[in-house]
């Protein structure tokens, strides 16, 4: 049985903790596009903490055959996990404050977890 997208998230979110994510927020997309129902925005410290956060996340979800795609692991400054009804963006800082996804998405319901769950 597929997992729901908002408990997938949060299972994201809580994972990405684990590994020190900070600034993890989450954006409700499933009223304003039909691109994906959540995506989960957060900051890592360096590039080698970002790939550590998406390592994480791949193996962690790994048996539960969610994650679709990956995009920008070996640049490390924005990874992209696609698991289809929830996007992870990891972000450095600087590369998460100028792309400003969370700006472009602004009519999103929004939750923080600046403590992750």
């Amino acid at each position: 049985m597929a997992t729901a997208p908002k408990t997938l998230a949060k299972m994201m979110i809580r994972a990405a903790y684990d590994k020190m994510a900070e600034d993890i927020v989450l954006l409700n997309l499933k009223k304003i596009s039909s691109y994906t129902d959540y995506l989960v925005i957060l900051s890592a410290g360096s590039d080698t903490h970002a790939r550590t956060i998406a390592d994480h996340l791949r193996e962690r979800f790994k048996k539960k055959d969610v994650i679709l795609h990956v995009e920008g692991y070996e640049s490390g400054n924005w990874i992209l996990i696609d698991c289809f009804t929830v996007v992870v963006h990891i972000f450095r800082p600087d590369v998460r404050e100028y792309y400003g996804l969370e700006k472009f998405w602004g009519d999103a319901e929004r939750e923080e977890f600046p403590d992750g769950l």
